[in-house]
C-alpha cells in the first residue's frame, strides 16, 4: 500500500513522491501533471508559468540570510517510462503506481516505479513547500517529455530562467556527481512487403521470447543485457530458408532494452519436426549464453491459426540479414574517461504487419562525431536491404567542465558529510544538461541524485537508505550555494 510508503522518512520526500505517483505523467501525455504541478504552485501562493511547450517553472524566493546568495534553478522531468510485466493487469493512463516496500527498496507491483525521475520532482516540491529549509531564490524546472525526445528541454526559451546554477536532479547513485553526459538520435528503417498467399498443407506457430530484465538503454547497455529483437532475429534466421514470417512485434520505447518479442511463423507442416526442433536447440544454447545476466529468460513455441499471407521471402532474407547486421550495445568506449562507454546503439523497437516494416533504434554518444558515425553505419546497413531511414529527436551532449564552482563546492561537502570523495563522472544516458546549456551557456550545472536500479523496466527501484543520505546532502548543499559574483 502506498500508505507504507508515506511513512518512510524524509517523510517530506516520500509524501510528495506519493502524491505525485497518484497523477498518470506518461511521455507526451503530460497534461494532468502539467496542471497537477501548476495547482501546487499557486497553493503555494508562488510564481507559476507554464511555457509554451509545457514545462512548468515555479519561483520561490531566498529564505532570510540567503538573499544574497546565487540564485538556483533545481531542474527534474514531470514524465516517466510506462513500462509494466505482460501479466499484470495495470492502466497507465487511469492507475497511479502501486508502490510496496521490499526491504531496503521500493518498488512497484509489476510496473516502472516512476522515481527516475519522481525523486527529483519531489525533492523541489518538497523544498518549494518548506517553511524551515535554508535556500537561496530558487526557480523550479519541471520539464516535459523528457523520456521520448527532450522536447521540454529544447523547446524552453532563453531568457525565461535567470538562475546562476542548475541543479539536475536525474543522476541514479547516490555517490556520483554528474558533469557530461551522451547526446543522442532516433534512427528508425521503414519499408513496406508485397505479401504471399499461404499454400494449404501449411501450419504456423508463434514464438515468444520473454522474461528478460531490460532496463535503460544508455545506463546499462554494457551489462551485457539481453535484446528481445536480437534474440528473435536470430532464432527466425536459424531457419530462414524454411519458414515465412507473417508478423513480429517486439520491444516498446526507444530508450529500453527490449524484454518481450513475439512472432508469428508459418511453414510446411511436414518439416514441424525439424524446425522446432532447431528453434528449440539454439533456444537453449542462447539461454546457456545469458544465464548469468538473464537467469529468466524464457523462449517458447505454441501452434497458431494459420494466417491467409505471409511476407515474401526475398524481403524476409533483407529484414532477418540487416537486423542480423545491424550493431546493438556497446560501439565505442571513450579514450579519454575511465569505464565509460562513448558510443552505443539499442534496437529498441521492431514491427512486421500487414505489408510494413519498422525497426527503431537509440544511439548515444557523448561525442558527436561518433554518434553520426554509428547512426550512418546503420543507415548504410538498412538502406542495403531496402529499407528508407529517417533520423530525428537528435539533442546533444553535455560537456563536463572540471573547472564548475557548483562543483568543487558540492565535492567538498559530500566529502565532510560522507567521509569520502564522490565518484564525478559523465553518463551513458541522456541529461537535459546540455540542451539546456544551448540556451543558457553561462550557468553552472551539475546533476545528482539518489540511487535507483532497474530504470525503464517494472524491476525500477529506489534506494531508501540512499534518499535519506540524498536528502541529507541536498539540505547541506542549499545552504551552502555561493554568494552572489561582485
Amino acid at each position: 500500500m502506498n500508505s507504507e510508503i508515506r511513512a518512510l522518512q524524509p517523510s517530506q520526500l516520500w509524501n510528495k513522491f506519493a502524491d505525485l505517483n497518484a497523477v498518470p505523467r506518461a511521455s507526451k501525455k503530460e497534461e494532468r501533471v502539467i496542471q497537477f504541478m501548476k495547482d501546487f504552485g499557486k497553493r503555494l501562493n508562488l510564481e507559476t508559468i507554464e511555457d509554451e511547450v509545457g514545462n512548468v517553472i515555479i519561483k520561490k524566493p531566498a529564505t532570510i540570510g540567503m538573499e544574497d546568495r546565487q540564485a538556483i534553478v533545481m531542474q527534474s522531468h514531470l514524465d516517466m517510462v510506462h513500462q509494466k510485466n505482460s501479466d499484470t493487469d495495470f492502466n497507465f493512463d487511469t492507475q497511479g503506481i502501486d508502490m510496496h516496500i521490499d526491504g531496503d527498496w521500493v518498488r512497484a507491483k509489476g510496473t516502472t516505479l516512476g522515481a527516475d525521475n519522481g525523486l527529483g520532482v519531489a525533492t523541489i516540491m518538497a523544498v518549494l513547500e518548506s517553511k524551515d529549509i535554508e535556500h537561496p531564490a530558487i526557480e523550479a524546472l519541471f520539464t516535459i517529455d523528457e523520456e521520448t525526445g527532450m522536447t521540454g528541454a529544447m523547446g524552453l526559451k532563453g531568457g525565461l530562467l535567470k538562475g546562476d546554477i542548475l541543479l539536475n536532479l536525474d543522476t541514479e547513485e547516490d555517490d556520483e556527481i554528474g558533469v557530461g553526459c551522451a547526446g543522442g538520435v532516433d534512427v528508425t528503417a521503414i519499408r513496406t512487403y508485397k505479401e504471399d498467399t499461404v499454400p494449404s498443407g501449411a501450419m504456423a506457430y508463434r514464438i515468444y521470447v520473454k522474461g528478460l530484465q531490460g532496463g535503460h538503454s544508455g545506463m546499462q547497455i554494457h551489462e551485457g543485457l539481453g535484446n528481445a529483437n536480437k534474440i528473435m532475429n536470430r532464432l527466425l534466421f536459424s531457419v530462414i530458408e524454411d519458414i515465412r514470417i507473417s508478423s513480429v512485434d517486439g520491444g516498446s520505447l526507444r530508450n529500453a532494452i527490449p524484454r518481450e518479442s513475439t512472432a508469428v511463423i508459418v511453414f510446411d507442416g511436414k518439416k514441424e519436426g525439424g524446425i522446432i526442433n532447431v528453434l528449440k536447440a539454439l533456444s537453449e544454447t542462447i539461454k546457456k549464453e545469458l544465464k548469468t545476466m538473464e537467469p529468466d529468460l524464457e523462449v517458447s513455441f505454441n501452434k497458431e491459426d494459420v494466417p491467409n499471407v505471409v511476407m515474401n521471402f526475398e524481403t524476409q532474407s533483407q529484414l532477418l540479414r540487416s537486423i542480423y547486421a545491424a550493431i546493438n550495445g556497446v560501439y565505442r568506449m571513450s579514450a579519454d574517461i575511465s569505464d565509460l562507454v562513448e558510443t552505443s546503439n539499442n534496437i529498441a523497437r521492431v514491427e512486421v504487419k500487414n505489408g510494413s516494416i519498422k525497426v527503431g533504434c537509440l544511439t548515444r554518444s557523448s561525442v558527436e562525431s561518433s554518434k553520426w558515425d554509428l547512426a550512418n553505419t546503420l543507415k548504410a546497413t538498412f538502406e542495403l536491404a531496402d529499407f528508407s531511414v529517417e533520423f530525428d529527436g537528435d539533442y546533444p551532449g553535455w560537456t563536463p567542465n572540471m573547472d564548475s564552482k557548483i562543483l568543487k563546492v558540492m565535492a567538498k561537502i559530500y566529502e565532510d558529510l560522507f567521509d569520502a570523495k564522490p565518484h564525478v563522472a559523465a553518463c551513458h544516458a541522456g541529461l537535459e544538461c546540455g540542451i539546456l546549456g544551448a540556451n543558457y551557456p553561462n550557468m553552472d550545472m551539475i546533476s545528482f541524485g539518489p540511487t535507483i536500479l532497474g530504470a525503464h523496466s517494472p524491476d525500477e527501484r529506489a534506494s531508501i537508505s540512499s534518499a535519506q543520505k540524498y536528502w541529507k546532502f541536498v539540505l547541506e548543499i542549499l545552504k551552502n550555494i555561493p554568494k552572489n559574483r561582485a
